[in-house]
């Protein structure tokens, strides 16, 4: 199949939180830097019954929140790009003047479905209805794509039913930061690490995706889910692969995607001493009181707000070496870090003079900064009368530092880019999310088994008492400070 550049773009749920804080800015932005196609016509759909000019509002309300004034460009020239057209996704009516709106095809149609898992199916059938699906179209889906590995299946099937797997686009935004794709740049770029980057150099390695907020406005969509289903089995398992890929052939879709579902494959299965769930309670964040989850949901539930796993990949360049991952919410940080703590040095000279050497450690930051961070031992200066002082001493490459008047750009522009020019390198392909629900099912099936329930944690700590203990065992320390 011929590739494409899109010149016209669907937004399903363009009313919905996600177009209002990321996808209407992320557009605007491109808009503003000449990066969208100049013929792009953006039509957005979604229940709420308004015409364009409805919409053009709608939206300029949104970028005028959500995006910084000096990336809006010329909002008009952006604003004079959309066009809406109401339609319930549940029902065949309304696609064919949804197809009308769009008039055409165009060269190329990109459609972003941004709408509960649910709606997926009835969606798809809607657009074939209308003729929507053809070999010059492709479509993005957000998650969560299932809530296990059979519902995934499910939705799976029933996109494949009218798109192949070139033309589906499954994005999950981290793979869109910044400092996520630096991850690649560091590791093969670099001829430094590559050849340290193994279970022979690197003692274990750290993923830590904390959140201050609570349930917010989505009480019912996290009640059924949890930390597990939110964070492990999309973000943290698609960052996990990225650690420990092997070299891939070239920076193409498809090579980099077979790289990353290998190691998917080859996660063990974990024990259940290997996992820790909590629940958080009534507590502090930033000095403010917050109330407990069973406050927030207003019952009682064992849904887990907290996970911690030490994880294992079999296979040569791993072997034995712990990946230990934890997410929670109502955390005392906002914080999302990968952390490789090499091993110690095999002698060290230095002990006879006094001197104490600890291990080197790379601290890479996604969010809320974004920064890698290398720590190194350095001798103090003087005169060592007393003996040689040895200091641990960081290198700090601050991403905003190091590349001044370049734009920090929303992960959502290079994924809706990607999107509409037709670039899956940081998409997900099938037989990831796959073996991720795999993966990810078996621990949730340990835990039922095994009648697992929530530990309590306050909020404003991070995590139940047992998830210091998983580490601790093994002599390692979480990195909080």
């Amino acid at each position: 199949m011929m590739p494409f550049t899109a010149d016209r773009l669907i937004l399903f749920g363009a009313t919905g939180d996600l177009a209002q804080r990321m996808l209407l800015p992320s557009l605007c932005a491109l808009d503003a830097d000449d990066l969208l196609p100049p013929e792009l016509r953006i039509v957005g759909t979604a229940r709420s019954e308004m015409n364009d000019q409805g919409f053009r509002n709608f939206a300029r309300e949104a970028l005028e929140t959500y995006l910084p004034a000096n990336r809006r460009g010329s909002m008009a020239d952006f604003l004079n790009r959309l066009h809406y057209q109401p339609l319930d996704a549940t029902t065949l009516e309304g696609y064919e003047e949804l197809a009308r709106k769009v008039d055409g095809a165009g060269k190329g149609l990109a459609i972003f479905l941004s709408t509960a898992p649910s709606l997926f199916e009835p969606t798809i059938a809607g657009l074939a209805h209308a003729g929507l699906t053809g070999d010059n179209v492709r479509i993005g889906l957000e998650k969560p794509l299932g809530t296990d590995l059979a519902s995934s299946k499910e939705i799976n099937d029933a996109v494949a039913s009218a798109f192949d797997e070139s033309r589906i686009f499954r994005i999950d935004h981290y793979l869109g930061k910044e400092t996520v794709q630096n991850l690649l740049a560091l590791r093969f770029a670099n001829i430094m690490f590559e050849p340290i980057w193994n279970a022979n150099y690197i003692e274990h390695v750290q993923i830590t995706v904390g959140e201050t907020v609570g349930l917010e406005s989505r009480v019912a969509y996290y009640d059924d889910s949890g930390a597990l289903r939110d964070m492990v089995q999309n973000h943290m398992l698609q960052l996990l692969a990225l650690v420990c890929m092997e070299p891939p052939t070239s920076f193409e879709a498809t090579a980099v995607r077979d790289e990353k579902v290998k190691v998917l494959r080859a996660l063990r299965p974990l024990t259940n001493a290997d996992s820790v769930t909590g629940q958080y309670r009534a507590g502090a964040i930033g000095g403010t009181a917050v109330p407990g989850y069973d406050e927030e949901l207003g019952k009682q539930s064992n849904t887990e707000t907290f996970v911690a796993l030490k994880a294992h990949v079999d296979n040569w360049r791993w072997n034995g070496v712990p990946f230990y991952m934890r997410t929670g919410k109502r955390l005392p940080e906002r914080v999302t870090e990968i952390v490789v703590q090499f091993r110690c040095i095999p002698f060290s000279i230095f002990d006879g003079r006094g001197a104490t050497t600890k291990p080197n450690r790379l601290v890479i930051g996604i969010q809320p900064k974004e920064n890698i961070q290398l720590s190194l031992m350095a001798k103090l200066p003087g005169l060592d009368r007393e003996g040689i002082r040895l200091r641990q001493v960081p290198l700090d490459i601050a991403m905003p530092d190091a590349f001044t008047g370049v734009h920090r750009r929303i992960a959502y522009e290079r994924l809706l880019l990607d999107l509409i020019e037709g670039d899956q390198t940081l998409f997900v392909r099938r037989d990831e999310i796959e073996a991720q629900w795999e993966w990810i099912d078996a621990i949730r099936a340990n835990w039922v088994e095994n009648g697992a329930t929530p530990k309590t944690y306050t909020a404003g700590s991070w995590g139940p008492t047992a998830a210091i203990a998983l580490t601790e065992r093994d002599g390692v320390s979480w990195h909080d400070e």
